[in-house]
């Protein structure tokens, strides 16, 4: 029995003619922090939305404990309550408050009773140190604040695994290091994450492996210290050398 938590086997997508992942293999295992970078445009986001069947791949396997989720008859909602995702414009629901924000998802998909579901959206958000905020509104919220509830909010659906979809790109400079510390912290606690990220640092500092991407694959992968330090594709070398 292998213990990956998924396993992404020979995964294409194409939008039209337009061949977005190309023949796209790698595994996450349990607490893994794997960071995907690579220059916009090179399949990043789509495979974070294949692999939460956002967007249907068109040919290839995603492999949740061993069972390939892509077919019809998986239960789309129970999975992506196990492979929960955060987004980079934050999704929050605006006319409820961070409380009911995180209580929503739990009660709805999970049918957790209203009191379990509470009691976990306030541990959840102390743990993100938005406890405070919860009778706020989104439109009452810095950006680094609404990311933070989405965390959260993720996070009280008790996942298996969180994809962060650029969790830092829609956030004013000032307000990027607060929600880096929160995944940094998630990180120590060994929580399981696949991240897509422009934060060079953060990847090579907390990640466990790293994927870059270029033109929809995987150029190269391995550990940072291998490919953010000592790259072997020189097209790797070339997209570090403008960020590091």
């Amino acid at each position: 029995m292998s213990d990956h938590i998924l396993e992404i086997r020979h995964l294409s997508k194409s939008f039209g003619s337009h061949e977005v992942l190309k023949d796209i293999d790698f595994n996450v295992s349990k607490g893994d922090v794997t960071c995907i970078i690579g220059a916009s445009g090179s399949g990043k986001s789509t495979l974070l939305r294949c692999i939460n069947l956002l967007e249907t791949p068109t040919s290839g396997e995603i492999l949740y404990h061993g069972q390939d989720v892509t077919g019809s008859r998986i239960d789309q909602c129970a999975y992506r309550a196990k492979v929960g995702m955060v987004f980079q414009s934050f999704n929050l629901f605006s006319n409820m408050t961070v409380l009911k924000n995180c209580i929503y998802g739990q009660v709805k998909v999970a049918k957790a009773s209203k009191a379990d579901a509470r009691e976990r959206a306030l541990y959840y958000l102390g743990k993100v140190g938005m406890q405070e905020y919860i009778n706020a509104k989104p439109d009452q919220l810095s950006g680094g604040q609404k990311q933070r509830v989405a965390i959260a909010r993720a996070l009280a659906m008790e996942p298996e695994i969180l994809l962060f979809d650029e969790p830092t790109s829609a956030l004013d400079p000032e307000m990027v290091g607060e929600v880096l510390d929160v995944m940094r912290d998630l990180a120590r606690d060994g929580m399981t994450m696949l991240v897509v990220t422009h934060e060079m640092s953060f990847a090579r500092d907390v990640s466990t492996h790293v994927v870059y991407m270029a033109d929809g694959v995987i150029a190269e992968e391995g550990p940072p210290t291998q490919v953010m330090v000592d790259p072997v594709n020189q097209r790797t070398r070339d997209f570090l050398a403008r960020f590091l």
